[in-house]
């Protein structure tokens, strides 16, 4: 009789069901759950802080957008006139006509405040060559009553936004704690009010003493120039560049080394090519300083790169079968190229430059060393020519000047400054991206 042995048969596998989350199910859709968390969190904190950083910068710059203007209405008599003509010093004349005036209306209103010439200068200076200019413009408004707008002075302006108190006041030349008494006076007096400043978009800069007569139009109009340059000189540039190396150029070791250095131009400081600038179109080929053809020049070099990283993409971006397609049915490669692959890369393209040419609008760097932080733009350019060979200003680096005074009235116009600069920037980019959905093809 054999011995038997039994082996222990293997348990049956137990049954799973779908509708039955498992322990590993449970911990990817808790680790897919954290991610979800962590990118929701990141976004959160991004927007807070750009939140933050728009409000900052729209609280400290819209003040810059509005001005303080004393209105005052007076009848110039003929008598009056031929007076202050006779006399030597006929600004002073009109400047005491004006005095008289306001004196005059603060008591029609029953205010009893202590007038003198000197604080009416503190708080608008000396307005009596601008009355006088007009009259003399203007003969036929003598006798007649005529309205002044008068801007005041930065520190009465700074004393309506808040910036200036009667504590943080101290007795200058500028402005005395005397002074807001009468100011207090003009304001209930509805004599001195605010008004929207449109001298800061379309004047030009006043130098160091004068915060409140600052515009920036001159310099918007030479960052115009720089612009066209950059345009007219990076766009064709940069998309041959482009159609060469991605379409015709062979891949060998010198195309290579062509891309690699194309992809290192893209990272390199922008202060670089300023120095490049200076030595080249400055100091070597003796263009003017601070001319916008010079600072045009130098961001076209620096956006090159730029477009034409973005063009290359662009252009690869079209299906081999475009290109098959031209070829086979007789076209040579530049016509299949220029006929059939440009257009259809023209909306990326196109994107890469304007996304170019917001960068270059927005660059500081390379403008301080081509001296244009050192030229203090006060007139408009006579015409083209001038607007691109002549000395001028450009956006951001009017934003460092101001940045850099003492005054903290420039520093208001440095903030509403930027708020310009950001809505050129955020409308170039708004383009972009309009032209990009409107011409995309969807392959």
């Amino acid at each position: 009789m054999t011995e038997t042995t039994t082996t222990p048969s293997a348990s049956p596998p137990k049954k799973s069901s779908l509708f039955v989350l498992d322990e590993r199910t449970r911990k990817r859709n808790a680790a897919e759950t954290r991610f979800r968390m962590y990118g929701i969190t990141a976004i959160s904190v991004g927007l807070v802080f750009l939140v933050l950083l728009f409000t900052s910068i729209l609280r400290s710059g819209i003040p810059a957008f509005t001005q303080t203007v004393v209105k005052i209405e007076f009848v110039l008599t003929k008598e009056q006139f031929d007076k202050a003509e006779s006399k030597m010093l006929k600004t002073g004349e009109y400047q005491n006509i004006f005095v008289n005036a306001l004196i005059g209306q603060l008591e029609a209103r029953n205010l009893d405040v202590n007038v003198d010439s000197k604080s009416i200068k503190r708080i608008v200076g000396k307005p009596g060559g601008m009355i006088r200019s007009f009259f003399l413009e203007n003969p036929d408004q003598i006798g007649t009553p005529v309205s002044f707008e008068i801007v005041a002075s930065s520190r009465v302006d700074g004393y309506f936004n808040g910036r200036v108190t009667r504590d943080t006041l101290v007795d200058t030349r500028f402005l005395k704690a005397s002074d807001l008494d009468l100011v207090d006076a003009l304001q209930e007096a509805d004599i001195i009010q605010g008004a929207f400043n449109w001298n800061f978009i379309t004047g030009t800069d006043s130098g160091v003493d004068n915060p409140g007569g600052a515009g920036l139009g001159a310099s918007v109009i030479g960052s115009f120039f720089m612009m066209l340059v950059v345009l007219f000189l990076s766009l064709p540039i940069g998309v041959a560049a482009s159609i060469y190396l991605e379409e015709f150029a062979p891949k060998n070791l010198w195309t290579d080394l062509i891309e690699v250095n194309i992809s290192n131009l893209a990272a390199v400081p922008s202060i670089v090519f300023g120095i490049l600038g200076l030595a080249v179109f400055i100091q070597f080929a003796g263009l003017p300083q601070s001319a916008p053809v010079v600072g045009g020049l130098v961001l076209t070099l620096m956006t090159l790169p730029t477009i034409i990283i973005s063009t290359r993409a662009s252009l690869a971006a079209v299906p081999p079968s475009i290109r098959d397609a031209a070829l086979g049915v007789g076209a040579s490669k530049m016509q299949a190229v220029f006929h059939h692959v440009l257009p259809l890369a023209m909306p990326g393209i196109l994107t890469g430059t304007i996304i170019g040419l917001a960068q270059a609008l927005g660059e500081t760097a390379p403008l301080l060393l081509i001296g244009m932080v050192g030229f203090v733009a006060r007139e408009y350019p006579d015409g083209i020519a001038s607007g691109f060979m002549d000395a001028n200003s450009a956006m951001p680096a009017q934003i460092y000047t101001w940045a850099s005074r003492a005054d903290p009235g420039f520093y208001e116009k440095a903030w509403g400054g930027i708020i310009v600069l950001l809505l050129f920037l955020i409308t170039m980019n708004a383009i972009a991206v309009i032209l990009r959905r409107r011409f995309e093809r969807r392959w």
